[in-house]
């Protein structure tokens, strides 16, 4: 499935939860996964773990260093997607670090992420003016690239980035790292509304989206769709010892976070 028949089919705001992939191992990471494809999530995004996430807060980072240490290399992280694609065929979009796809070479990285079901790819540190290699190899194995739209991109870099990009544009709600937050922005509404305006592509908010409350002012504004990670994440880490309690609360904020997004 596409982000455009995603966006087509999903009723009012997308549900679109993150996690890391192997947190707090391979074999949790999925049943995660399978819980929130359960729970209604219209897409997911899939957070490849990095040694230095200069962009993530605490949660991300705890489950970054769970996952390195229960094992997880770039490659099992596809072995990881492969996995899901078993019983899902909804978007999976990759966040990662462009060292990650570097490091294994760009054609390479995109080879095999088309091979195993990626929809599209957000390198969190890649900026437009340095992404030729990327592009290329996007279009090459029609993988979406997406980058970021932060409060402080300006018209003409808004014209640039929808320029490349494809899939939706990746708002960031706030100046700052991922983590969950107590309120949206004025900035934020504000935001939204100008790069739907000015933007060529769909827009989904992420940062700092934790609540039902989020999504519903989020929604109104006009945002087709909502990026929820370290509210997920602060479940896993709170419920390491048990399991089933774990997924359990998972289930129940992914329903609560995809009903606050429906259009009535």
């Amino acid at each position: 499935m596409s982000y455009a028949e995603m966006f087509r089919r999903a009723d009012g705001c997308a549900f679109v939860p993150f996690v890391v992939a192997g947190d707090p191992d391979m074999e949790t990471s999925i049943e995660i996964i399978r819980t929130l494809v359960d729970a209604g999530a219209d897409a997911l995004e899939v957070g490849f773990p990095f040694s230095d996430p200069i962009a993530d807060g605490t949660s991300v980072q705890g489950g970054d260093l769970r996952a390195l240490r229960a094992g997880m290399t770039t490659e099992k992280c596809f072995q990881l997607i492969e996995r899901v694609r078993e019983f899902t065929s909804i978007p999976i979009g990759l966040l990662v670090y462009y060292n990650l796809i570097y490091r294994m070479g760009v054609d390479e990285f995109y080879r095999r992420a088309a091979e195993t079901g990626v929809t599209g790819i957000l390198a969190a540190d890649l900026p437009p003016e340095e992404a030729s290699d990327a592009l290329r190899a996007a279009e090459k194995y029609d993988i979406d690239q997406i980058f970021i739209v932060a409060p402080t991109t300006g018209s003409e870099r808004l014209k640039r980035i929808s320029e490349v990009s494809s899939g939706f544009h990746y708002l960031v709600s706030v100046m700052g790292v991922t983590g969950a937050r107590s309120r949206v922005e004025d900035a934020t509404i504000e935001l939204i509304k100008r790069v739907k305006a000015e933007g060529s592509l769909p827009v989904m908010v992420g940062f700092g989206v934790s609540r039902p409350e989020h999504v519903r002012m989020l929604r109104d504004a006009g945002a087709d769709g909502v990026i929820v990670g370290s509210a997920i994440i602060d479940v896993i880490s709170g419920n390491l010892g048990d399991r089933e309690l774990m997924l359990q609360r998972i289930h129940e904020m992914a329903g609560t976070l995809k009903a606050a997004g429906g259009s009535g």
